[in-house]
């Protein structure tokens, strides 16, 4: 496990939230109150945003972050993120480890940056490729946009539902949040009790997604996005474990246990190597589960990686 920390802030990550007001106002009280219950997620930064959908003017956005500051520490990381060139904006709980090669590939399409950080890589590489961007990403996260030309909100989760994500819908108001309590205690919740979640984690101990133990807050599935677009909201799948086209590449497939043992050795010191990425100091953690204990990572840390 990769810990990263900035001050205090050991084994902690961001908070999102977001409302939108569909023929109704966003109350700024609910959003600054929803966006400081995430503080603990998130000490080193906090923004909030209220904006109108230049297509509709009925329709307003409230966007929330507190910040766990891990790459460009400087106010050009801070969020709510404006681009410029589109008008988009985001809020982001995550890391896309292999974002300094996604920013080269927008690059090399004359795509311009201002700072450093992968947050600004997420909203760069949405405006130019929309939800194919997804397929870009190596990482985990969640994180929400709201497309100003399309008059959408796009909210994605990683392929391996690591981040946290819920939303909950109704005819007035679309909330989403890194947290139920959050959306709970925005008080346009109703606090009811899912039966088919409770069921859920009294027979596994955890409740399967999409369903919480709230009625009416569901979670997206691992490898979903979802849009909300005048009212509607939309569920797709963009990932699955199971690749049909992989399965039928014989040649990446290991001829025996030895190619096997090496090809997941090399994997592992590739997926250590590009966590390293950090503005503030690292940390490895060795759990003493499989791939802890599968090989001693052949890494090497300099002053620049940490």
């Amino acid at each position: 496990m990769i810990c990263k920390a900035q001050g205090s802030s050991v084994l902690r990550m961001c908070g999102i939230f977001g409302i939108i007001g569909h023929n109704a106002r966003v109350p700024a009280d609910v959003l600054e109150r929803a966006t400081k219950s995430l503080a603990h997620r998130g000490p080193d930064d906090s923004g909030t945003l209220i904006l109108r959908d230049a297509g509709n003017e009925n329709t307003e956005i409230g966007l929330g972050n507190r910040r766990l500051a891990i790459l460009d520490l400087s106010p050009l990381g801070h969020q709510p993120m404006n681009d410029p060139a589109t008008g988009n904006w985001i809020v982001y709980n995550g890391e896309v480890y292999n974002f300094p090669e996604v920013r080269a590939k927008l690059e090399r399409e004359k795509i311009h940056f201002s700072g450093h950080s992968d947050t600004e890589v997420i909203l760069k590489a949405y405006g130019r490729w929309g939800e194919k961007c997804l397929e870009e990403f190596r990482g985990m996260f969640a994180f929400a946009i709201w497309d100003a030309q399309r008059h959408r909100l796009f909210v994605a989760r990683d392929p391996m539902g690591i981040k946290p994500l819920y939303y909950f819908s109704s005819e007035k108001y679309f909330i989403f949040s890194s947290e139920v309590r959050t959306l709970l205690g925005t008080g346009l919740v109703p606090r009811a009790i899912d039966p088919a979640g409770l069921v859920n984690y009294l027979n596994f101990g955890s409740v399967c997604d999409p369903n919480t133990l709230i009625e009416g807050v569901s979670s997206p599935p691992p490898g979903c996005y979802l849009t909300w677009q005048q009212g509607q909201v939309k569920l797709e799948h963009y990932w699955d474990l199971v690749d049909p086209d992989a399965s039928r590449n014989e040649a990446a497939t290991p001829a025996n246990r030895a190619e096997c043992e090496r090809h997941i050795a090399e994997m592992l010191d590739e997926v250590v190597r590009m966590q390293l990425l950090s503005d503030v100091p690292v940390g490895v953690f060795l759990s003493g589960g499989i791939d802890s204990s599968s090989r001693q990572p052949q890494v090497s840390f300099y002053p620049g990686q940490m």
